[in-house]
Order: C-alpha cells, then structure tokens, then sequence
C-alpha cells in the first residue's frame, strides 16, 4: 500500500476513535474551546465518517479490491444507526429529524448487509462486496475447460 495512503488512513481512522470516544478533548486540544451539549452528539457521528474515511483508504492486503468503501459505508451507517437510538432512547438530545435518520441509517446498514450476503451467494452485490460469477460466465468457463480437457 502506497505508505501516505497508509498514513493519513491510520491518522484519520485515530482521528475518529477520539472524537467517538472523548469529543470534548479533541475539540479542545484542537481548537482551544469548549463544547457541551448537542456539540458532543455531534462530534462523535463526525468521528464515525472520520473512521469510516479512514477504512476506506485502507487498502488492505489485496490493493486492488473495492470491498474497503463497502465495508466503511457499513460500519458508518451502523455506528450512526446505534448511536442514533442510544440518543433517542436516552431522551436527552432528540430533534424532530434523529428518528427518521436512525430508521435511514438502520435501513441503509440492512440493505448492504443483505447484498453482502446475497453477494457471497450468487446474486448481484454491492460494487465492493464479493460476489460469484453469473450463470453465463460459470457456462462459459465450463466451456473452455472442456475445450483444453479436450485438446
């Protein structure tokens, strides 16, 4: 993997651990202010794009695969839909918007965990995700290996 890649992966993807799990901090350490209330809610669902951004770049043993951005969008939208709920539930910071987007991020993590899984079955999935040949390809592989069997 290219090592500035790698990099700014590692920082950005430690970037958002820390706001995840001390947002008041790093906004401090950061720009020298405090932040209470609804800016913490905040800061941490920037720390979940900030991880997932991180796992993206991160390439991974096989470089050339486009699962990274699959599997950073899964895990953007569960930490957001688990995270939503934890605030609606708590009651503390609920807006008119937060149950709508949680049952959108909810359906959005659903939707790519079922391609991924009929991706790893057989069916069309998510550009990223594994998936097995169509039945014209399988045919057509069959097809050449009888033809060098043959030969």
């Amino acid at each position: 993997m290219n090592r500035l890649l790698k990099l700014t992966s590692i920082l950005e993807g430690a970037t958002g651990l820390a706001l995840i799990a001390m947002p008041d901090v790093v906004a401090r350490l950061l720009l020298g202010g405090d932040i209470s209330g609804a800016s913490i809610a905040i800061g941490r669902v920037a720390g979940f794009g900030l991880l997932s951004l991180g796992m993206a770049c991160w390439q991974g043993p096989n470089p050339t695969s486009s699962a990274a951005p699959a599997r950073a969008m899964l895990a953007y939208n569960v930490l957001a839909t688990l995270y939503f709920l934890r605030l609606g539930i708590g009651g503390e910071w609920v807006g008119p918007l937060l149950w709508p987007a949680a049952t959108l991020h909810g359906v959005l993590s659903f939707l790519l965990v079922r391609q991924w899984t009929l991706g790893n079955t057989g069916s069309s999935g998510v550009s990223g995700m594994p998936k097995l040949a169509s039945e014209g390809e399988t045919k057509r592989e069959s097809t050449a290996e009888t033809s060098r069997g043959a030969g």
